[in-house]
């Protein structure tokens, strides 16, 4: 079809009906716009893959805390609470803090020594169900409120963030020793302050149930915040770093049987060419170290100890007084 050519009778009745408004020439620009609506977006910018690449380990971390707190609120609440990972994704912040219901319970809190701030929120039907069960209540039947929370719910609450940051710590002791401090409190995610919006974190969501009720809490953790031990976090780089270990044993061990010239420098003298060629046998060269003067004891020709030189059973021997750690110790001249 590309290779026909029309005629000249074919071109003028093109062009007379175009003229009379019979071609629409419209419809390609109408079907272009139809095909660019029709096309799905993808979001480019999901790093879930590599963050389960990446931090795999973050995985027992999460469930370790999930089992920890559901002992410490079963146990507080005295009922049969269950508390499960449900997902763990990274997004932006703004996108996390957007799909949140408003109010909620928000604590920021601290991960020492790391840098930054991460943050736990608990939505608001579980905010109401737990503050109903610490005063007695069932939990059972909740209707939630539309409201913000009363000066008491928000003391309320922050005691129980601080009480879970507890078995967080807990949770992370295998894999570094982190110390968790609770910062700011907030109702309203607009002022919750942690990264820039933009920025991507680690948002791990828990379902807390009873009987009828369940309800969530969430854990967010920026991404920069982990970087310092991001080596920590892999299984891959946990093996790779157990084989480096192990290589490592290996050529200690290996080395450890290695022959190595051992010498001893008694004292120097340093004289002019001169008097060299005028040496004669008996005669006297003055060192620069006396009978009490430490002499340094040469491993391969590199100084690394100190010692006393003196007799044993008839031979010659030095007394190791004092070991280098570096050359510029071994200040002898």
């Amino acid at each position: 079809m590309a290779d026909e050519v029309l005629t000249q009778e074919e071109v003028d009745a093109l062009l007379s009906s175009m003229k009379a408004g019979d071609v629409d020439l419209t419809a390609q620009e109408k079907t272009e716009e139809d095909s660019e609506q029709e096309i799905p977006v993808y979001d480019l910018t999901s790093q879930n893959i590599m963050m389960r690449e990446q931090f795999d380990v973050l995985d027992e971390v999460f469930d370790r805390f999930s089992g920890y707190f559901r002992n410490s609120i079963a146990t507080s609440f005295r009922a049969p609470i269950d508390t499960r990972l449900a997902s763990t994704e990274m997004v932006k912040f703004g996108d996390f803090l957007e799909g949140l219901p408003n109010p909620s319970s928000f604590h920021t809190f601290r991960m020492e020594p790391l840098i930054g701030s991460a943050l736990l929120a608990l939505e608001p039907n579980l905010v109401f169900f737990l503050i109903d069960r610490m005063f007695g209540g069932s939990g059972k039947s909740m209707v939630v409120q539309e409201r913000d929370f009363t000066l008491i719910e928000q003391r309320v609450m922050r005691k129980f963030a601080g009480d879970t940051l507890k078995d967080l710590e807990k949770a992370w002791e295998f894999v570094e020793q982190l110390k968790m401090s609770l910062g700011k409190s907030e109702t309203k995610h607009q002022f919750v302050r942690l990264v820039a919006p933009g920025d991507m974190v680690i948002a791990v969501a828990f379902s807390v149930s009873l009987e009828e009720f369940s309800g969530q809490l969430w854990l967010c953790i920026p991404y920069l915040l982990l970087e310092p031990i991001k080596d920590k976090l892999s299984y891959k780089n946990i093996r790779e770093a157990e084989l480096e270990n192990a290589w490592n044993r290996q050529l200690q061990k290996v080395l450890s049987n290695t022959e190595v010239d051992v010498s001893v420098e008694l004292g120097k003298s340093f004289w002019r060419l001169r008097d060299v060629l005028n040496l004669r046998e008996g005669d006297v060269v003055h060192l620069n170290t006396g009978p009490q003067n430490p002499v340094p004891v040469m491993v391969e020709k590199i100084p690394k100890m100190l010692g006393t030189p003196g007799v044993i059973a008839g031979n010659r021997a030095v007394q190791v007084t004092k070991l280098l750690n570096t050359l510029r110790e071994n200040n002898l001249s």
